[in-house]
Order: C-alpha cells, then structure tokens, then sequence
C-alpha cells in the first residue's frame, strides 16, 4: 500500500512538472506580450510646425518643454528658423509611427495635448530638435520630468553654434529674469515691473539667459530674435 501510494505521488509529481514546462513558455507569451501591448503608437497625419502636429485621431499635441520659431501665420512673420524647425519635425515625424509620454500638465490653454514625443528607434524627439539648435528649452512647472535632459541639449547646441544659435547677434543691453516662471524680460517690457524683487536675476546678455534656462517673456519675443 505504501509502495502504491508513494508511485502514485511520484506519478503525479512527474506530471506536475511536464505540465508546467509546458505552460511556462505560454504564461512567457502572456506576459511579454502584455508588456509590449502598453506602449500605444499613434501615427502622425500634419505637422504644423517645428513643436506641434496632428495625429490620424484628430488629437493636437504641442511638445513639451521646447518652443520653436514661428512661421508665417496670421498677424505673425516667421521667426528665423522658423521653417528649418518644420522640415525637421516633418522629415522626422510625417506618416510615421510615435509614442507618448505624460506629465503634470496634459492639455494648455488652447486645447492642445502636451506630451514628450519619442520615435520608434527610442529617440526623444524633444531633445533632438533642442540639440539641432531649432527651438529652444521651455520650463513650464508642472511639466518638468525631462527639463535636465532638455537643457543639456540646448547647452550642447549653443557649445557646437548650431541653428539658432550659429549667427547670433547680441545688443547691449540689461535682461531681467523670473526666477519663478524661469522668463526673462527686456528692461523696458512691462511685465518686469511686476517681477518680486526676490525672484529677480539680472543677465546682461540674451545669451547668457538662454544658457541659464530661461526663456524669452512672449510679450517681448520679438525683440530676441534678431539674427543677421
């Protein structure tokens, strides 16, 4: 009777494994083909500019954490630059297939969706455009994962002079930055006046701003692009 019990117990545990090695690669499939399921690609239908396009669903999405020059638009010339940004983002992006991230902040003012764009090598799209020198680094809280990895890439385009950054032109001049909204204004702008004292930092150059993190105030944008 033991004999039978301990060949039966045997029995059953030999068939436990064989059927084990035998879902193991199944329940592999499952799990892998779960994980890969989460990434979401969307596939790019316009591409507005150098920092914002239209996917095939009809979403608008606006990068996060960059502003590239404009282009021609109602009661707005284009920004040097401007359209080398576009052909860049198109070149990149038309008809092709992305992913997204998210952060604090999904939608701004206009409706747009803001994300972090990467390609279906793994490149962050982002980040590409800041080191081509066609935009440049955008703090805006609470969208600030990436603003590290971001301003690397502007101070790596500015070291090598590349796109925006390759015929600068520098008037003299005082800047006063926002420490808290990370902008930087020109003296006479109005916004500056309304800037706390204890938030105020004083650049004497646009360059040297830029290089800080800052960006330019939008009310005096205008004034900061002026390349020969």
């Amino acid at each position: 009777m033991i004999e039978y019990l301990h060949s039966t117990i045997v029995i059953r545990h030999s068939s436990f494994h064989r059927h084990l090695r035998l879902a193991l690669p199944v329940m592999f499939f499952l799990l892998t083909a779960g994980y890969s399921s989460a990434q979401t690609w969307y596939t790019v239908k316009w591409v507005n500019d150098g920092d914002t396009i239209v996917l095939t669903n009809g979403w608008r999405l606006r990068y996060i954490g960059i502003d590239a020059p404009e282009i021609d638009h109602q009661h707005q010339k284009a920004q040097p630059y401007g359209y080398q940004a576009k052909a860049f983002n198109k070149k990149l992006l038309l008809s092709q297939k992305i992913s997204l991230e998210f952060d604090g902040e999904r939608h701004d003012r206009y409706g747009r969706l803001l994300a972090y764009i990467f390609l279906a090598d793994g490149s962050f799209l982002n980040s590409r455009i800041l080191e081509n020198g066609l935009a440049f680094y955008l703090h805006r809280r609470p969208n600030v994962k990436y603003d590290k990895r971001l301003l690397k890439a502007q101070l790596e385009a500015m070291k090598a002079q590349k796109g925006l950054w390759q015929k600068w032109k520098e008037e003299k001049g005082k800047y006063i930055g926002n420490q808290d909204s990370r902008r930087f204004h020109l003296v006479a702008c109005p916004l500056a006046k309304n800037i706390k004292r204890k938030n105020r930092i004083i650049f004497s150059t646009r360059w040297d701003a830029f290089h800080a993190g800052y960006a330019p105030a939008k009310k005096c944008i205008k004034e900061f692009w002026s390349y020969k």
